[in-house]
């Protein structure tokens, strides 16, 4: 980044610090101020230190602000004992979700899912039946966890995966709402197709 902009700030530099008769008036010093930090932000996109986040929070709406729980109920294409394994195994749930993740399948295992994105605890195992997590973005402020819970319903060939996330933080709802769809139950109905 350094030597990208390096030039651009001499030269601006150059023209702000000549004597008196020729010193810019204060518009033009606060003009030649915003075509530097233009650059400059111009520069580090260039020079690809400006990264895009993989996961876009979805701005809250008025009405969801407040709310601070989550419930759904998916039904997948899958035993119980499958989609266990799939929420539970690194290899699978980065076979997924197509992001690094380390999942330690054992109450009081620690997680790191979507490339470190969410981490956590796993709090309680009933295998096949029931996963309850201490679950966190890594941009939330230290310490601050929501909690997790999914049971697993069978149905025939199918189950019923209900999902209650719990205690997050007002304004986080929209995001996460959504996110649970694009994140897990519609790559996880792929995932299932496949095997």
């Amino acid at each position: 980044m350094r030597n990208c902009t390096k030039r651009k700030e001499l030269k601006y530099m150059n023209y702000f610090s000549g004597n008196s008769a020729s010193r810019a008036t204060r518009r033009k010093a606060i003009a030649g101020m915003a075509v530097v930090l233009g650059g400059v932000a111009a520069n580090l996109r260039v020079c690809g230190q400006t990264k895009t986040p993989a996961m876009q929070e979805t701005p809250g709406t008025t009405a969801n602000s407040r709310r601070t729980s989550i419930h759904q109920e998916m039904t997948l294409k899958a035993s119980a004992q499958r989609i266990y394994k799939a929420l539970l195994d690194s290899t699978q749930f980065a076979a997924v979700t197509g992001m690094p993740a380390s999942i330690v399948p054992e109450a009081g295992g620690k997680f790191s899912m979507f490339g470190g994105m969410i981490v956590g605890m796993t709090v309680e195992l009933a295998p096949d039946q029931r996963i309850v997590q201490a679950w966190r973005p890594a941009h939330w402020d230290p310490g601050v966890y929501s909690i997790v819970k999914f049971e697993l319903k069978p149905q025939g060939p199918e189950t019923v995966v209900v999902l209650d996330h719990t205690g997050f933080p007002e304004g986080q709802f929209d995001h996460l709402d959504s996110g649970w769809h694009a994140r897990y139950w519609e790559p996880l109905k792929t995932f299932l197709a496949k095997q």
